[in-house]
C-alpha cells in the first residue's frame, strides 16, 4: 500500500534509536526507583497510545500496555502488566526532562531532512498559545482563561512551518498574559539558535511596548499584529506623500518609522493603581494595510524589521496561520484537548510526547505530500502493517499462534 511514499513508517521509527533512549535514561536518571515503567517503556507506551487511541486516558493507556501487540511491536516482556494508578503515579513523578531531550534530539534529526529553503520566507517562526480547559478545573494551579476564573493550561509553541521547534507549559496565573508567555518562548528558542536569522511572528498577544523594546535590545526580530488605533508618534514615512499603494490583494495605508506609547503603572495615594502614558523612544515600524474586499477592515503590524518591503511584512504575518492549523491538528487528532494528567509534571510529559508523535506524522506528511488527516491515517496503517509483519515472523506464518495463547 502507498508504495510511492518517499518515507515509510519503519524509516521514521528508526529515528528513535534504542541507544538514544538508553543514553538519556542514564543522563536524566529517569529510572531511579522505577520498577516496571522505566523511561523507555513510558516513552513507547505514550507514543503508541497517543497514535492509536481516539480518546486517550489513563485507563486506555493501561489497556495499551497490557496488549500483546504493543509488547511485540516494542520488544517488551510479555508477562509484565500495569494498572491505571501506576501510570498516573509515574506521570506525576517521572522526570519530564527525559522526554524534553528526546523531543529536542528528534527535532534536530528531523529538521535536517529538509533544507532551510523548505521552511520558506525568511526563517519565520510562528509563535502562539493554545488553551486547554477540559478537566482542568481540578488543577491545583492554572492559568485564568475567562471572567469566571476557570483554571486552564496554556501550551505555547514555536512552529517553523513544518515542525514544532520549541514549546512550554504554563499553569501559573501570571502567564495568563501573552506579553509574558510568548516572549519567554521566543527567548527559549533564541538560546537554542544563537546565530539565528529568524523572524518571530506573533499575534495580538504581544502588545507591550516595553517587551518589544526588550526584544529589540536582544537582537530578536519580530512581527506582531497591533491593536488598531494604538497611539504613536510618526518619525518618518516610507511611502511618498503618505499615498495608499496597491499591494495586489491588499492596499498599503501606512508604512512608517514610529515611537510607541506605553502605560507605566503608578500607585496613587489611596493605593489604587493607574497607568501613566509614556512615549518609548525606541524606533519601530508601523505597517497598516486594508483589504480590497473589505476596505473598512484594517490590519496594523508592528515590527523591528526595516529591510523587508511592506508587502513582505504582511505576507510573513499571513504565514502565522500555519500554527493555528497545527494547533487544530493536535487538538482534534492527537488528544491535546483532554488532559491525561492534572499534575504539571505529567502535563509537560504529555506535551513533549504529543509533539514527538506530531513530528513523526508531519515529516511523513511533508515527505509524502499529504494532508494532516490523511497523513495520520496512513501512518497508523503503516504501524499496523509493521505489527502484522512482526506477528507473521514470530508465529511462523500462523497468526493464531500469537492471539490464542494458553
Amino acid at each position: 500500500m502507498n508504495k510511492d511514499h518517499k518515507i515509510g513508517v519503519n524509516q521514521l521509527l528508526e529515528f528513535i534509536p534504542e541507544a538514544l533512549l538508553a543514553n538519556l535514561s542514564a543522563k536524566t536518571n529517569v529510572d531511579h526507583y522505577a520498577k516496571v515503567l522505566h523511561g523507555k517503556k513510558m516513552f513507547y507506551l505514550l507514543l503508541y497510545g497517543i497514535l492509536e487511541n481516539e480518546k486517550l486516558s489513563q485507563r486506555s493507556l493501561e489497556d495499551t500496555f497490557n496488549d500483546p501487540i504493543f509488547k511485540l511491536l516494542f520488544s517488551l516482556d510479555e508477562d509484565e502488566s500495569v494498572c491505571r494508578s501506576s501510570i498516573s503515579e509515574r506521570l506525576s513523578k517521572i522526570n519530564p526532562d527525559y522526554f524534553k531531550q528526546i523531543y529536542e534530539c528528534i527535532y534536530e534529526q528531523f529538521s535536517s531532512l529538509y533544507s532551510s529553503s523548505s521552511r520558506q520566507d525568511y526563517h519565520l517562526i510562528r509563535v502562539d498559545s493554545t488553551i486547554v480547559s477540559e478537566t482542568a478545573g481540578k488543577l491545583e494551579e492554572g492559568v485564568s482563561s475567562n471572567q469566571f476564573d476557570k483554571k486552564s493550561v496554556k501550551y505555547s509553541v514555536g512552529f517553523d512551518g513544518i515542525l514544532p521547534c520549541v514549546s512550554s507549559v504554563f499553569t501559573s496565573s501570571n502567564y495568563s498574559s501573552e506579553d509574558i508567555a510568548l516572549p519567554e518562548v521566543v527567548m527559549e528558542h533564541v538560546k537554542q539558535e544563537k546565530e539565528h536569522q529568524n523572524i518571530y511572528v506573533l499575534d495580538r498577544g504581544l502588545q507591550s511596548t516595553r517587551t518589544m523594546k526588550d526584544l529589540s535590545g536582544q537582537k530578536v526580530t519580530f512581527i506582531s499584529r497591533a491593536k488598531e488605533n494604538r497611539k504613536y508618534v510618526e518619525l518618518e514615512s516610507f511611502i511618498s506623500d503618505n499615498q495608499e499603494m496597491d499591494l495586489g490583494e491588499t492596499i498599503l495605508v501606512k508604512d512608517s518609522k514610529v515611537y510607541l506609547y506605553t502605560g507605566i503603572p503608578i500607585d496613587n495615594k489611596k493605593g489604587n493603581k493607574h497607568y501613566k502614558e509614556t512615549l518609548v523612544e525606541e524606533p519601530f515600524r508601523l505597517v497598516i494595510i486594508k483589504s480590497k474586499d473589505n476596505p473598512d477592515k484594517q490590519f496594523w503590524f508592528i515590527t523591528n524589521e526595516f529591510r523587508l518591503s511592506a508587502k513582505e511584512v504582511s505576507l510573513a504575518y499571513k504565514k502565522r496561520w500555519d500554527i493555528e492549523v497545527f494547533f487544530r491538528f493536535i487538538k482534534q487528532e492527537l488528544n491535546v484537548s483532554h488532559l491525561i494528567s492534572l499534575n504539571k509534571n505529567g502535563i509537560e510529559v504529555m506535551l513533549y510526547m504529543t509533539l514527538i508523535v506530531a513530528m513523526l506524522i508531519l515529516i511523513y506528511k511533508h515527505a509524502n505530500k499529504l494532508g494532516y488527516k490523511t497523513a495520520k491515517r496512513r501512518f497508523k496503517m503503516g504501524v499496523r502493517d509493521l505489527v502484522i509483519a512482526l506477528i507473521v515472523v514470530k508465529c511462523g506464518g500462523n497468526p493464531n499462534m500469537f492471539f490464542n495463547k494458553t
